[in-house]
């Protein structure tokens, strides 16, 4: 019998998770939380075999954040990262956090039981990757590209872009103008808001 902790800030979700997962014989909810930066806390006191691990939790907390921290202080802990966004940069991020499954809600509730289970066999699970559609252009773009991309659209300068990707200036402008060509905008602005209005990026989460 596995020990679960569902970390979800929708109840509905937490409920239908939970039923799916105990009624496979093989998993026990230990508690659900709403708050992602309040699992590091549970694993300290009651180590859970396996976390389901929403994105976008209450109080703005990432589950992505708080997977990279769980993952480096409890190592032997399973976390399965899952969003109802279809969020491009979500499932890379997850995987470089060290989560061993990316999972959209879209997905069936047999499907999460499934994916629960062989993780807790050594199996992976992570959705094929996404393009982004744009007007011209020659889309994708790399990861390095949607790191930069991504800060963009947190309204973080060129310079604080560096910082935070411990790059050159040069390197981030180098990737704008890439980026500009390749998807056919003709301003970093708009490029940013394309991608925000269409829901590619939460700069958010």
């Amino acid at each position: 019998m596995y020990n679960a902790l569902i970390v979800d800030d929708h109840e509905s979700m937490c409920d239908s998770l939970s039923y799916t997962l105990e009624n496979t014989g093989e998993f026990t909810v230990l508690d659900k939380l709403s708050r992602a930066d309040h699992a590091e806390a549970f694993c300290e006191k009651i180590r859970p075999d396996i976390i389901l691990m929403d994105v976008c939790t209450g109080g703005e907390a990432t589950g992505i954040d708080a997977t990279k921290i769980i993952r480096k202080r409890f190592p032997d802990v399973k976390v399965i990262v899952m969003s109802g966004f279809d969020e491009i940069t979500y499932a890379p991020r997850a995987r470089e956090a060290g989560a061993h499954a990316f999972i959209f809600k879209s997905k069936s509730l047999a499907y999460f039981a499934q994916a629960a289970k062989g993780v807790m066999e050594g199996q992976t699970y992570y959705p094929e990757t996404k393009t982004i559609p744009v007007p011209s252009g020659e889309a994708p773009l790399t990861e390095r590209d949607m790191e930069v991309l991504r800060l963009m659209c947190r309204h973080m300068t060129s310079q604080d872009i560096a910082n935070e990707l411990f790059v050159s200036i040069g390197t981030v402008k180098y990737h704008k103008s890439k980026m500009l060509a390749k998807t056919g905008f003709e301003k970093s602005i708009d490029l940013v808001f394309y991608m925000v209005s269409k829901g590619w990026i939460k700069p958010e989460y």
